[in-house]
């Protein structure tokens, strides 16, 4: 068992996919001891997704690792000012700072950045063509995994997109990143560079954007070192 005194994880998926996705990692938290809450939240604007993560927040016994994927990343940065909220584990996350969106950051990215296969929005929504969502997000996921997330998409909204964050919570707080190196929805130098500029300890791992799902153990094994460092101190 790990040392689970005094941390309760809370986690926070990202856009087009929904909390399902963190099966494998809760099961495994759950198994090593840990209190475990996954946030459903409807990726239609940051405004309410972080509502959302702080209703969760607010459940937890303990003082709260908040873990967030990809668009989930933003959600943390603003949720994680909650002063429950002990540290911030970013999964192949944007890494927002105050006053930045998930929109802004992706004006920022090289122009020979490779670009995801969005489709325009349609009634402010977006979303992954379909033929392209496998290799894109989830490139080393079982094949028929992958066809089902892509045909199961959660819409995004262009006001999650659009959603500024007020302060960033790892200005203040202590945060750990798990850069997917073989990322083709968001640029692991674009990982690298955000989780640096927030201080955050970089762990590297092979793995696409669906990191979450092919290399499960990879994020656990980032969450407790997360969570058994907050309970160190």
């Amino acid at each position: 068992m790990s040392n689970t005194a005094g941390v309760s994880v809370v986690l926070v998926h990202g856009a087009f996919v929904d909390g399902a996705g963190w099966e494998d990692v809760y099961t495994t938290l759950k198994r090593d001891g840990y209190d475990v809450s996954v946030v459903q939240h409807t990726t239609l604007s940051l405004e309410d997704d972080v509502a959302a993560t702080k209703r969760a927040i607010a459940e937890q016994k303990h003082d709260v690792l908040l873990v967030g994927h990809s668009y989930g990343g933003a959600v943390i940065t603003e949720a994680g000012n909650d002063p429950k909220v002990a540290g911030l584990v970013y999964v192949a996350g944007w890494v927002p700072g105050t006053g930045e969106s998930v929109s802004t950051l992706l004006q920022q990215l090289p122009p020979d950045a490779p670009a995801a296969p969005i489709l325009p929005p349609q009634d402010g929504l977006l979303f992954v063509d379909k033929e392209k969502f496998p290799a894109a997000f989830a490139g080393d996921v079982d094949p028929e995994t992958a066809a089902f997330m892509a045909d199961s998409q959660l819409g995004w909204g262009v006001k999650a997109l659009g959603g500024v964050i007020s302060e960033a919570a790892w200005k203040t707080k202590p945060s750990w990143s798990l850069i997917a190196t073989e990322d083709r929805m968001i640029p692991p130098a674009a990982q690298r560079s955000m989780s640096k500029r927030a201080g955050a300890e970089i762990v590297e791992q092979k793995g696409s954007h669906a990191i979450f799902l092919s290399e499960p153990e990879a994020v656990v094994a980032l969450v407790e070192k997360a969570a058994q460092s907050l309970s160190a101190r």
